[in-house]
């Protein structure tokens, strides 16, 4: 579901759920049928913050799946983009410091 996420730019973990639970699409790529229920938007918390916090699992997965996707051609891992656009964060307006201009 995560990569769903990334590949359409749904940077909140609700609104990714909520969504795969919309789009038809989203089910048949995340396998699930339209009977399966789409997992608690904590349940990604829970798991990158307490259950695989000292594992080395995630990092394993990231990087098999850059290696696949460079031996399918996808990507030729020659080059790499980051991206450090700075966000506002959707948070309580009233219970926040203000900016400096």
């Amino acid at each position: 579901m995560l990569l769903v996420g990334y590949c359409f730019g749904i940077r909140s973990e609700r609104r990714l759920c909520e969504e795969v639970h919309l789009n038809l699409a989203y089910r048949w790529f995340c396998l699930l049928d339209l009977s399966d229920p789409v997992p608690n938007h904590s349940t990604f918390s829970e798991n990158r913050h307490g259950r695989f916090r000292e594992s080395k699992l995630l990092r394993h997965l990231f990087e098999k799946t850059v290696a696949r996707c460079i031996a399918d051609g996808l990507v030729s891992g020659q080059r790499l983009a980051a991206d450090a656009s700075l966000i506002e964060a959707d948070t309580n307006k009233q219970n926040s410091t203000p900016k400096e201009d």
